[in-house]
């Protein structure tokens, strides 16, 4: 049997599935609830300074994107960090760290960006017993207005600094999570390894409008006849964080720092994805807030099941193993050959492939009277689309043409794979590699 057992920077729980900071995690009878139904960690909802309250709108928080089965694909927040009082968050924190000593529980923090002000309330962090903190460099709204969340996270400086104080004044591991609102993720990250943080987390919300309100001319959620921008997560934003999170495990500045992927894990699936690209473990809000916490006893199953298929041990079995395959377009091999293959037991002749290659792709496919689609190989460049909008999973496949066959399109023989196609005389960029 695969052992979930997680060890991200010496903390330990039961698996590597943490909910994230988010609505889910803002008191200690939601973080109950999560822990008896089987989440391995948990990250407290974002705290804050004493002083004037936090006060959330009293009106819709959440917008939506949903795909055609009403299945929802994308969610825009515009609720700030926990409205409740600091000393309450922290009472209940420590309450639920005695109680489930083997679960993992992180506080998040977003206070101004004052070495006083983190000077302060770390220590009444540190007395929860809470196994770590996160510092909220990514929330794009309400409080980025303030000088906080993703205004910090956007200027890499300001990102080193506050990370130094909370190490000086901290002495449990620090995770720094960072912004996808900005250009390119690995200075953020690189910052935040220069300050010494012991991990990064990613990704925050995207900020966005999720749509408007055209009778009331306003974007949603609607407030009073106004609109704000929010935070974007869910499913939706997945490739956004696959590659962003890729991006810091190749890049040579960030190399070897841990990761915790954030951003659309809603399946086991998803999980093992941001896994191999150099996650030590995932956090999850979308797919909880959607479909309840006991969806965690599903991508534990899940992830167990196929780790045994695979002969997978332990998580670290897999960690980053999809690093190494992840290049820049310039050193793909252009001597791989595939075509599309149309399973004509499988086609339900509803012409969708035919109609996207002949419209707006390469004109591949051809159509008989009696809607019979065939790929016409002379014509097909691989460009996966018509495998993209065929409704029937497995109907048409890409086949890769294996060395000393020939390749319709060109007239010439398939070489063999280059092995060191990177320095090949054949690559374009060969000289540039070098």
């Amino acid at each position: 049997m695969a052992d979930l057992t997680s060890d991200f920077l010496g903390i330990k729980s039961p698996n590597p599935f943490w909910l994230a900071s988010a609505p889910p995690t803002d008191k200690e009878y939601n973080v109950r609830r999560a822990f008896e139904a089987g989440w391995g960690g948990v990250v407290w909802k974002t705290l804050g300074m004493e002083g004037p309250p936090v006060v959330n709108v009293n009106g819709p928080r959440y917008g939506a994107i949903w795909g055609a089965d009403r299945r929802l694909l994308g969610l825009n927040n515009i609720e700030l960090i926990t409205d409740r009082p600091l000393e309450v968050n922290l009472e209940e924190m420590a309450r639920v760290k005695a109680d489930y000593p083997d679960r993992a529980l992180i506080a998040s923090i977003m206070v101004p960006c004052e070495e006083a002000a983190w000077k302060a309330i770390l220590p009444r962090v540190a007395e929860t017993g809470a196994d770590g903190i996160e510092l909220n460099f990514g929330c794009p709204h309400g409080m980025s207005e303030r000088g906080m969340g993703s205004a910090v996270g956007q200027v890499p400086e300001y990102i080193e600094m506050v990370t130094r104080w909370c190490k000086q004044y901290y002495d449990k591991p620090v995770i720094v999570k960072l912004t996808p609102n900005i250009t390119d993720i690995r200075k953020p990250a690189a910052a935040a390894r220069n300050g010494g943080a012991d991990a990064v987390s990613l990704i925050n919300t995207i900020n966005s409008i999720t749509a408007v309100d055209l009778d009331q001319m306003c974007p949603q959620p609607t407030i009073d006849g106004k609109g704000s921008h929010g935070g974007y997560c869910g499913p939706a934003v997945k490739p956004i964080a696959l590659s962003m999170v890729s991006e810091i495990a190749r890049a040579q500045a960030t190399h070897g720092l841990p990761i915790s992927g954030i951003g659309g894990v809603t399946t086991w699936r998803d999980a093992a994805e941001f896994m191999a690209l150099g996650c030590g473990n995932v956090q999850v809000c979308t797919a909880a807030m959607t479909y309840g916490f006991k969806i965690v006893q599903e991508m534990i199953s899940g992830l167990s099941q196929w780790m045994d298929e695979k002969g997978y041990t332990s998580t670290s079995d897999f960690v980053g193993m999809a690093v190494p395959n992840v290049t820049d377009w310039q050193y793909l091999n252009l001597n791989h050959i595939t075509k599309a293959r149309i399973d004509q037991d499988a086609c339900i002749k509803c012409g969708r492939c035919y109609a996207a290659c002949e419209d707006t792709s390469h004109q591949a496919i051809t159509m008989s009277p009696e809607r019979v689609f065939e790929v016409q190989d002379d014509e097909c460049v691989a460009c996966n689309l018509c495998v993209n909008v065929c409704p029937v999973e497995d109907c048409i496949t890409m086949e890769t043409l294996a060395p000393g066959m020939v390749d319709e399109r060109t007239g010439k023989v398939v070489e063999e794979d280059y092995a060191n196609w990177t320095t090949h005389p054949n690559n374009p960029m060969a000289s540039a590699a070098e």
